[in-house]
């Protein structure tokens, strides 16, 4: 696939932004999602949202399973030459690229916690309700 994979422009890949040609950059590969749209679990907007820039950290933050992940092979268009990337923040330095995924990436573990904390928190008041409610019956008794 590498071997004879076309090489594409950033200023390229960008034109395709809408709904009826639709392409995406993760991990500095080009995917042609158009035929994709109606069927993205996460809805079309989703991946429309992810043209025009760079979308790997956007990719990896939802945590797509393994078959999704090799479904994106038959989307595959080429490769985007990163010399062509815009910087992020106008800098060219490396530094603020890592800060901002080590941010994402804190953001995103904040948010894997939340999910299993949230329910619980939710569950052991109800039972906390449920226990007081009983006892306060019984003290009426």
């Amino acid at each position: 696939m590498a071997s004879n994979s076309k090489l594409l422009t950033f200023e390229d890949v960008a034109l395709h932004n809408h709904k009826k040609d639709c392409w995406i950059i993760i991990n500095g590969k080009v995917y042609d999602v158009t035929p994709f749209l109606d069927d993205h679990p996460g809805g079309d907007e989703a991946l429309i949202t992810a043209t025009e820039k760079d979308a790997t950290i956007d990719f990896e933050d939802v945590g797509h399973s393994d078959s999704a992940i090799e479904m994106m092979e038959q989307y595959f268009v080429g490769e985007v030459d990163t010399n062509t990337l815009p910087s992020k923040g106008g800098s060219s330095s490396a530094a603020p690229t890592q800060a901002t995924a080590s941010g994402n990436e804190s953001a995103g573990a904040l948010l894997k916690i939340l999910q299993y904390v949230v329910p619980l928190l939710l569950l052991g008041c109800a039972f906390a309700l449920q226990y007081i409610g009983k006892k306060s019956k019984s003290n009426e008794s």
